[in-house]
Order: structure tokens, then sequence, then C-alpha cells
């Protein structure tokens, strides 16, 4: 009997270690792809990708002032808790509405998706937290840690590996396929005269899927790198 319940005791062991470990591989991509999604949202992030020297300049009239002025406002509505007209107001100089009806509805729709993503960002850090804090607390613990990091990082380098493979293949179908997972389709096609359009052509979301990639397999690499130089005590 004494056997059975120390095997009992070591199976359960190795079931909660690999259950925590594949939380972690779980969380750690969530965390490193959101964060860099995050890292984007901002006005630095928009000033870097307005200045770069090859960014297609609007053939229908915003300059590089106009759209470092109004773009802010896009991001800014995206993460606040702002009614539509936040954006909805805004007009050009001959007083005529900035955005369109349609235009204002996949606003309102890109919203609930980005702060969809940053409420599962928080929840992800907060879980992620608790579990170090935890697991911190024995040896035994930081070796799962350890071990949880590593399969999180490589996880992630294997998914950007074939997700790169695909975007260069096949970016149109890619970026069309990411757009109908969230919106109803049809709802994201825009003319090339609308704003959301001249302030986001595609050279910008083709630039924001690299920045993402390299920023999240930068810092998968960076933390297999430590994880294996670290030695748990």
């Amino acid at each position: 009997m004494k056997r059975m319940s120390i095997s009992s005791s070591r199976s359960r062991s190795r079931l909660w270690r690999s259950l925590v470990v594949a939380v972690i591989i779980v969380l750690v991509p969530v965390l490193l792809v959101l964060g860099s999604i995050r890292l984007l949202l901002t006005e630095t992030y928009l000033n870097l990708e307005y200045n770069k020297p090859d960014f297609p300049a609007d053939t229908y009239g915003f300059t590089l002032q106009d759209r470092l002025y109004f773009a802010p406002y896009a991001v800014q509505y995206l993460l606040n808790g702002a009614e539509v007209s936040y954006i909805g107001d805004l007009k050009f100089s001959d007083g005529s509405p900035l955005y369109n009806d349609r235009e204002l509805e996949h606003m309102v729709d890109v919203k609930k998706v980005i702060q969809g993503a940053m409420w599962a960002l928080l929840g992800a850090a907060l879980v992620f937290t608790l579990l170090s804090v935890w697991l911190f607390r024995s040896p035994e613990g930081r070796l799962v840690w350890r071990n949880g990091l590593i399969g999180g990082a490589t996880t992630l380098l294997i998914a950007f590996v074939g997700l790169i493979i695909y975007l260069l293949l096949d970016w149109d179908n890619f970026f069309d396929s990411f757009h109908n997972l969230f919106f109803a389709q049809g709802t994201w096609t825009f003319s090339y005269s609308d704003t959301l359009i001249r302030l986001f052509p595609i050279r910008f979301w083709q630039d924001a899927a690299i920045t993402v990639g390299l920023v999240s397999a930068i810092s998968a690499i960076l933390i297999l790198i430590a994880a294996w130089r670290w030695r748990v005590k």
C-alpha cells in the first residue's frame, strides 16, 4: 500500500508539472505577441512608420503632418473608453467629416477586437505573474517555470517560421483571412480615397506584421538564451 501511495503521489506530481508547463507554454506566445501589438498602438510607432523615407505618400492629399495629426486619434480611440464620436467628429479643412459611416462602423468593430486583446494581455500577464511567484518558492517550481519558458519561446519561433513562409507566399490571402476571422465579410474593405486607407495603407500593415514578428521573435530568442543559461537552484 505504501508503494502504491508513493507511486500515486509521483504520478500526481508529474501531472501537475506537465499541466503548469503547458499553461506557461500557452502564456508566453500570448504575452509576447499581444505585448508587441501594444507597442505598435503608440504615437512613437506612428512617427517611426510615417517618417520612413520609402513610406508611400498619400496621392489624395494628406501630408506627413496630416497623418501625424489624424492617425493618433484613431489609435487613442481604440484604447480609450470614448464613443465613436471621438473620431467621428473630426473634420477636413472644408468642414466635411474625416470618416464616412462605413469607416466608423469598422472602427467600432476594431475597437472591440483590440480591447478584447488588451484584456487578454492583462489577464495573461496576471496569471503569469501569479504562477511565477508561486513557482519560485521551490527549486522544483523554478525548474517547471524554466521548462515552460523554453517550451513557450520555442513554440512561438516554430509558429513564426511557418507564418513567415505563408506571408511570403501569399500576403493577400493572409490579410483577407485575418480580417474575415474577426470582422464580417465586406465590412472591412474600403476605397483608396477613404481616410482609413489614406492613413493606413497596405504598406503600414505589412510593416506592422513584420514589426510584431521581429519584436516577438527577438524576445523569444532572448528568453531561450536566458533560460538555457540559467542554472536552477
